[in-house]
């Protein structure tokens, strides 16, 4: 399913913001937080924030996350008033697996050619 161009500029829109929001709180292990993707569903109803996990550890993922939903609301009045939009979409966060997925593949496949290449 192709994305419309003004979605994909609501999704380039709120990576910013949300990234700028989570600049502003007081807690170290928010605020320098990296927003790699957002996703927005049901007609912008619904943004997933895709979250970077390099540096974090299981226990700090499961802090992060309880964290951000207590401070969700903030975060969402915080885009409102700085884009002035009358609606904002509900922030799901998650963090972002995709590339340790992308790696493993690419570990699978090569090893799949070294296999043909015996």
């Amino acid at each position: 399913m192709n994305k419309s161009i003004k979605l994909k500029r609501t999704e380039s829109i709120l990576r910013e913001i949300v990234s700028e929001a989570l600049s502003t709180l007081n807690d170290g292990n928010l605020n320098s937080i990296v927003v790699t993707e957002v996703d927005c569903k049901r007609g912008k109803y619904d943004a997933d924030i895709y979250l970077d996990q390099s540096f974090y550890n299981e226990e700090d993922k499961i802090y992060i996350l309880k964290h951000l939903k207590k401070v969700r609301g903030y975060l969402e009045n915080y885009t409102l008033q700085n884009e002035g939009w009358f609606r904002c979409p509900k922030f799901h966060f998650k963090f972002d697996d995709r590339l340790q997925k992308r790696e493993r593949t690419q570990e699978l496949f090569a090893k799949i050619e070294e296999e043909l290449n015996r």
